[in-house]
């Protein structure tokens, strides 16, 4: 069978700390070393790659094509699947990814034939197994009809409404094959780091912040991979820089220690990027020192607020005082920290300046605020339902960088004006343009600079159309 496993093209949005980490697409690769055994399989990437979409299909010929999507990319991913049933409309379509997992209903579409809720390697394996005799024993009509392919849990089919064994489960992390996206792996980076590769050394996380998407996806459960896996992985990676994308690094002084040994072992000469919260930070500050000796470059940590009563909300453990004491650890250690920050919609002129303050206190080397954003099935949602300025389906407005909450102390307008006066604030007066310069050259910094000073544009425009 040929399979094409597509990527979406970007979805333009005001700039935040994500926009400067362009990940390789990790899920796709996974599904890749999976499918490569029996099937034909090729990766998409329209992030990076050029040719239209229907050249690709008539170059390929694919008899599946599955798609990947995050929230933001539901209107890309239906315009693919339907671009693609006009063209052909004996391709089978599939959709997965984080959107999928969250909210399947988004593709619930008559483009759309499968919707995986979550992948791991049986439910793949099983589903295109069952697939493929289908294909085998068909004759292809013109619109074919979906197969009635046995329940596999995680797997919704168009065929029964989608109503499939959708069974309690998740993503699960499966090895990649990394060289399915040779051809584009020099476009993927993270700030001045490019090229560079992402992987996890665990799942889950259990801190479940309120405001958090991952530990919804990943589980509550914090599981660690097998230290062979890991080491597999790690060999695998030619890039030098490498983006560990667990939920906290450190949030556990077994799996880290662990991790450690791996790497000294191996004796890699790599630049490692990970996340990292404060309560970990603190627990483990002798494994960073140790970390920061095997290559370990920067931490993004989520520093999230100045107020007390906001963390308390989030459900954080720790303070902005704890917040604090990170700051100055890190600066002892040598680690550059990339912080992010929350702008809660109930903060007035002077939460603002308060706020601007703290980051000084702070001084991390990269700093980003985002509004806060109550996606579709958290708790915030509900929280704040009777506030939202979009509707569940203004899926490409449900990115960090827009107001999703009307503000609760100022009109809209000023609201962002102070969004527009403290990022401008943090890029011009904070960050730490000569240190990042001495790192990473002078391309990245235009490259970063140019990207804050977008972010301030979006927020003029956004504040002269309220």
């Amino acid at each position: 069978m040929k399979i094409l496993l597509v990527r979406p093209p970007r979805i333009k949005q005001a700039v935040t700390l994500s926009d400067f980490m362009y990940s390789e697409p990790l899920g796709l690769e996974m599904l890749y070393a999976v499918l490569e055994k029996h099937h034909e399989v090729e990766i998409f990437d329209m992030m990076c790659d050029e040719m239209p979409l229907l050249d690709k299909l008539a170059k390929y010929a694919p008899e599946v094509v599955g798609i990947t999507s995050l929230c933001i990319d539901v209107n890309a991913v239906l315009k693919i699947a339907r671009e693609t049933k006009k063209d052909n409309a004996s391709v089978y379509t599939l959709v997965g990814g984080t959107q999928a997992y969250l909210n399947p209903s988004s593709f619930f579409d008559p483009a759309i034939d499968f919707v995986f809720k979550f992948t791991t390697a049986e439910n793949v394996e099983a589903f295109f197994e069952a697939l493929s005799l289908v294909i085998k024993g068909s004759k292809i009509p013109e619109i074919p009809e979906i197969p009635e392919i046995p329940d596999i849990p995680g797997i919704l089919n168009r065929a029964n409404q989608y109503r499939g064994k959708d069974a309690v489960g998740h993503n699960a992390y499966i090895l990649p094959n990394r060289d399915a996206t040779s051809k584009y792996r020099q476009h993927y980076s993270y700030f001045g780091y490019k090229p560079s590769a992402i992987m996890q050394i665990s799942q889950g996380c259990n801190k479940a912040c309120m405001f958090c998407l991952r530990w919804r996806i990943e589980g509550y459960e914090e599981i660690e991979f097998d230290g062979e896996a890991i080491k597999q992985d790690l060999l695998a990676i030619k890039e030098e820089t490498i983006m560990l994308y667990d939920n906290d690094i450190v949030g556990s002084d077994i799996r880290i220690a662990h991790f450690l040994e791996v790497l000294e072992s191996l004796n890699l000469k790599k630049n490692f990027i990970a996340y990292a919260s404060v309560e970990g930070i603190l627990a483990n500050v002798e494994a960073l020192k140790r970390f920061k000796s095997l290559g370990l470059k920067a931490l993004l940590v989520g520093y999230e607020t100045f107020s007390e009563k906001e963390m308390a909300y989030y459900t954080k453990k720790t303070s902005p005082s704890d917040s604090l004491k990170v700051s100055e650890i890190l600066k002892e250690i040598g680690i550059d920290v990339w912080a992010s920050f929350m702008a809660h919609p109930d903060w007035n002129k002077e939460d603002f300046k308060m706020f601007r303050s703290y980051v000084k206190q702070l001084s991390p080397q990269i700093s980003s605020v985002s509004p806060l954003t109550p996606f579709p099935n958290l708790p915030l949602y509900d929280d704040y339902k009777d506030r939202l300025l979009v509707g569940i389906e203004d899926y490409e407005k449900w990115s960090f960088g827009q107001v999703t909450i009307h503000p609760g102390k100022m009109t809209l307008k000023a609201y962002y004006f102070q969004m527009l006066l403290t990022n401008l604030y943090i890029n011009l007066s904070l960050n730490q343009s000569t240190e990042m310069l001495k790192r990473f050259g002078l391309k990245s910094m235009v490259r970063l600079t140019v990207g804050s000073f977008k972010a301030s544009i979006r927020y003029i425009k956004l504040m002269m159309t309220k």
